[in-house]
């Protein structure tokens, strides 16, 4: 069956072209790290997981390799394969954040789920595991490790023709809580790329967290026996192909200005001079810099889109009864 975003991409006149060579790119390079990974002793509960632009399949050459050990049950010493032989095999290094290059615990995520213990980490690994992510060696214990998760928010919370609301909050909680430590980092000195850290929050962030509200909110089409498996199969797909799938059916207009926009904004990043250019820059430099300027027209332009979906279409009940309150 083709993909949403295929499809979406069919209603323009050149089709998503950044888009399409970065979910190639993707599948190269996952395919190439899964026969390195191979080799590698694991234990049957054991994953190692890729995060972010290789989840999302949106892979351009300046990426990260954000990926965690990822155990499907409670915590352990005993691991295998350990973080030192999978950091040997992965070709990049891990983004600068204190989230990736580690062991984590599906026990932790699933059962931490507000409180003191889901520490902003925890909930970070949590959502991400769910919304963008891949698995790169053992691929049983990554949909093992999301199902655990996914049955954590949905125990006891599932109705029908109603959004799981436990879920729903806590990935407004999530969206709401990247704007705010982005802020904190700013306030705290964290000025480096701080123009390129404002784009990827305005685009790349944004994209995450409307590929989790959105197919929370559809929920309420469903009977409680179907959410279930719904949200697998929506969470199996690229966040691109979930904004895709949803304005294909109420607003394809707003989807391809959009999508174009994030096309655009992939094309940025995939260019080496351009990436380099941003990532030099202060979020107040930013603002006297073209590429920087032109850039933020494209968050506008998909931010637009991504209203009007919202507020324009059949959709505005579903969010006005759901999305504040």
């Amino acid at each position: 069956m083709t993909a949403p975003l295929e499809r979406l991409a069919a209603r323009t006149a050149d089709g998503f072209p950044n888009l399409t060579a970065a979910r190639e790119r993707t599948a190269r390079e996952l395919a190439a790290a899964r026969d390195r990974l191979a080799a590698l002793p694991f234990d049957d509960d054991v994953a190692v997981v890729l995060f972010g632009s290789w989840g999302r399949q949106e892979l351009t050459p300046g990426s990260d390799d954000d990926w965690l050990v990822l155990v499907a049950g409670d915590r352990r010493d005993d691991v295998w394969p350990p973080v030192g032989d999978v950091e040997a095999v992965l070709v990049r290094e891990p983004g600068g954040q204190a989230l990736f290059g580690e062991t984590a615990f599906a026990g932790e995520l699933a059962g931490r789920i507000g409180l003191d213990e889901d520490t902003n980490r925890n909930l970070t690994r949590r959502m991400l595991l769910l919304l963008e992510s891949v698995w790169v060696g053992g691929e049983d214990a990554w949909r093992t490790s999301r199902e655990h998760v996914l049955d954590g928010y949905l125990r006891g919370d599932v109705k029908d023709h109603r959004p799981p609301r436990f879920f729903l909050n806590d990935v407004i909680r999530y969206w709401r809580t990247i704007t705010v430590d982005f802020v904190g980092k700013e306030r705290a000195g964290g000025g480096e790329k701080g123009a390129l850290r404002n784009l990827k929050l305005r685009l790349n962030r944004k994209v995450l967290f409307a590929g989790g509200l959105l197919p929370l909110l559809l929920c309420h089409r469903l009977r409680a026996g179907q959410i279930r498996g719904e949200l697998l199969r929506q969470f199996e797909m690229p966040a691109t192909d979930r904004l895709a799938e949803v304005f294909l059916e109420f607003d394809p207009d707003a989807g391809v200005r959009a999508m174009s926009a994030y096309d655009r904004w992939l094309g940025m990043l995939g260019d080496d001079d351009v990436r380099a250019e941003l990532s030099s820059l202060t979020r107040d430099e930013g603002d006297r810099n073209r590429a920087f300027r032109t850039a933020r027209r494209d968050a506008d332009d998909l931010q637009n889109g991504l209203l009007a979906l919202l507020f324009e279409t059949p959709l505005l009940p579903l969010v006005r009864e759901y999305g504040i309150f």
